[in-house]
């Protein structure tokens, strides 16, 4: 992930893809995966609401794929010169996270372009992924919108509320923390329902449950979700 260096971009902890639930999404999610390995797919571009996996797919795709792969999350970037853009074309995966942050933005669409064709010349492969598909992003240069759909387009579907719950025990146990189905059953009529909302709570609850030296209990998150300081967050 040399490429990635310059921008001091760096993925995050433990996004990678045994951390991944795929729930709803096991076809595309494969898809992914032969394409990170460079087997038969070229480019695939992901959509989906926020909070939908695609941030941690792309990323565990770059971890998966290793040296020569590089990240790009174009909400951060989108306020720099297009200019970062070079020399990302020689790099052998290219995931481009937050499509949306560029439409209408004529420089960086184009640079968008000229780097995609670059990419597709030397080999690269894309994965690239936005809120909506490539069409309906409201992207102005059709160029760009036609490239992000060479390859096949997938929506990831929303997890069910089982899919939910064994994310927060799959997560919970990478943090050494036993969560009962009842303690992630009550996290999810009693809490934000949207899995990054449900994640920071595990956040709250892991510190809270080393401090307190205690087990994940119902009565324990109970009085931990109900304190002042949790409240004011």
């Amino acid at each position: 992930m040399s490429a990635q260096l310059p921008l001091g971009i760096r993925l995050r902890e433990g996004l990678d893809l045994s951390s991944f639930h795929s729930g709803p999404n096991a076809e595309p999610v494969a898809l992914a995966q032969r394409l990170a390995r460079g087997e038969d797919v070229h480019s695939l571009y992901l959509w989906g609401a926020s909070g939908s996996g695609k941030t941690h797919l792309l990323q565990a795709l770059c971890a998966q794929a290793g040296s020569g792969s590089a990240y790009l999350p174009l909400d951060d970037l989108v306020t720099l010169s297009p200019a970062v853009l070079e020399g990302l074309a020689s790099v052998r995966l290219l995931c481009l996270d937050g499509i949306d942050a560029v439409a209408g933005r004529r420089g960086w669409e184009r640079a968008l372009v000229a780097c995609i064709d670059s990419l597709r010349h030397n080999g690269g492969r894309l994965v690239a992924a936005g809120r909506m598909p490539p069409h309906e992003v409201g992207l102005a240069l059709h160029d760009l919108s036609s490239r992000l759909a060479w390859g096949p387009v997938y929506g990831l579907k929303p997890l069910s509320d089982t899919d939910k719950c064994a994310v927060l025990q799959m997560r919970a146990r990478a943090r050494g923390l036993h969560m009962p189905d009842a303690v992630a059953r009550y996290l999810l009529t009693r809490e934000a329902r949207d899995l990054p909302a449900l994640l920071a709570t595990l956040d709250v609850l892991d510190r809270a449950s080393l401090v307190a030296q205690r087990r994940l209990t119902v009565p324990f998150v109970r009085e931990v979700l109900a304190l002042p300081s949790r409240a004011q967050r």
